[in-house]
């Protein structure tokens, strides 16, 4: 069995305008991939790259309803072993937001597996949290709030 978790909450804007906070890389950038930013659009089928240095493979976009991702997860010295399974879900709310559910799985068993997916639920939720402010104030939190942000650097497990 793979270890994954789930992460989700509200955004209170309609599901068009959140979506598009994802797959637009000039959003993106403003509140989530800020150093290094993100390369294009993402597209089913097309390899984008986050923070200047991370591939992302894109599987599926389905217009203001799912993103279905995958990069990769490390072994314990760091080089790339396997890749990780994200998938991002909008669903439109009565009240005109929408609520966002970020899964991610496919780790390996053990402790390397455990404390990355560990790592990136921390990341994915607040990535959710940043695109809130981001989206409905025109805030973006990240600004100086990691370590690595501070330095001008794009967090990773050695520097947050």
């Amino acid at each position: 069995m793979s270890l994954g978790f789930r992460v989700s909450g509200r955004i209170g804007r309609p599901v068009a305008e959140v979506f598009d906070a994802v797959v637009n890389p000039k959003k993106l950038s403003g509140y989530f991939t800020t150093i290094g930013g993100a390369s294009a659009p993402l597209v089913s089928g097309v390899g984008v790259v986050w923070w200047g240095k991370v591939p992302v493979e894109v599987d599926e976009v389905i217009k203001d309803s799912r993103i279905v991702l995958r990069w990769d997860a490390t072994d314990a010295d760091g080089r790339p072993a396997y890749k990780t399974r994200i998938e991002m879900n909008f669903e439109p709310l009565d009240d005109g937001g929408t609520f966002v559910t970020i899964a991610e799985s496919g780790w390996r068993e053990g402790a390397v597996g455990l404390k990355k997916s560990y790592l990136n639920c921390e990341g994915w939720s607040q990535m959710l949290t940043c695109m809130k402010a981001y989206v409905e104030h025109g805030i973006n939190l990240r600004d100086g709030y990691y370590r690595s942000e501070m330095k001008g650097e794009p967090a990773n497990e050695t520097n947050i």
